[in-house]
């Protein structure tokens, strides 16, 4: 059985598409219809129904999920122990970080580490979803978490207050915001999704619902709207940038613990242990500019 049309299958099913499993996997779409339409050849068998753009398992593809699951754990375990004795300074390492983090703080906290291990190879996994350790999409995880999973480790870097964003000329003819209770005379840019889990924006939600005017998903695209002056965002301080600036800190958003992880059996291996050393390094020397 060709392992790779098995772990298109397993993309597939968990993803539900041909182009979520391509992302996954690191091919085109059309590589991963040719071995869906060749590993269903091979079977004798559909193990997908495509209904409203939507891939869902047949009596044969959940008979086959629960067994190729099994063997995607054994081969990732395999995977994990082999990568684990490496000791040479040389290789892939695959960092998924959340957007921000990604693109303001990685290219500079790596930029020593290029010069000094150039054989090692970076990859950067942008996603704010949590990715699956187990199967080696990813060898290092940075995360904003209260409490990180249990089957990692790792080390909290950081802890990253919150404020209160706007755009530079947003209070000119609004009220004052010298305190939380002003909030009131002003429009509100909330939460979504996800995004109502964290504490800023339950907060928000249970005592200034009526002035969110926009809701949004994602931190990054909050600080957006708020440049264009849509209303308050309320954020943790790794945001800050031009074109918004903070006005005052926001204590119901607490603290945003930023977290390295990686699996216990890559702790050893040279490449990944240097990568982690170094955004430590990085991160622990961050110090975040109060409001102004």
């Amino acid at each position: 059985m060709d392992w790779n049309a098995l772990k298109s299958f397993l993309a597939i099913a968990e993803s539900g598409s041909l182009a979520g499993a391509a992302r996954e996997l690191g091919v085109n779409h059309s590589t991963m219809f040719r071995r869906l339409q060749s590993y269903e050849a091979e079977l004798g068998g559909r193990l997908f129904d495509k209904i409203d753009n939507r891939y869902l398992l047949t009596p044969l593809g959940e008979e086959l999920l629960d067994q190729g699951r099994q063997i995607a754990t054994r081969f990732d375990d395999i995977e994990r122990r082999l990568v684990g004795k490496d000791v040479q300074p040389k290789g892939r390492v695959r960092i998924t970080a959340p957007y921000n983090i990604a693109n303001r703080f990685l290219p500079q906290a790596l930029a020593p580490l290029r010069d000094a291990y150039p054989e090692i190879e970076i990859e950067v996994l942008s996603s704010n979803l949590e990715l699956n350790m187990n199967s080696r999409i990813a060898d290092i995880a940075i995360r904003a978490t209260a409490s990180p999973p249990e089957h990692l480790i790792g080390r909290k870097l950081i802890s990253i207050p919150w404020g209160i964003f706007a755009a530079p000329d947003y209070l000119d003819g609004q009220a004052p915001l010298d305190s939380l209770q002003n909030l009131a005379a002003h429009r509100l840019i909330g939460g979504a999704g996800l995004m109502l889990n964290l504490p800023a924006f339950a907060w928000l939600e249970q005592h200034y619902p009526a002035q969110i005017a926009t809701r949004c998903d994602e931190l990054t695209a909050m600080s957006h709207f708020a440049e264009q002056g849509q209303g308050l965002a309320f954020l943790p301080l790794d945001q800050a940038r031009e074109g918004i600036v903070c006005l005052a800190e926001f204590p119901p958003g607490k603290s945003s613990e930023l977290w390295l992880l990686t699996h216990p059996d890559l702790r050893r291996t040279e490449r990944i242990r240097l990568v982690m050393e170094q955004l430590t390094e990085y991160f622990r020397g961050i110090v975040f500019p109060s409001s102004g």
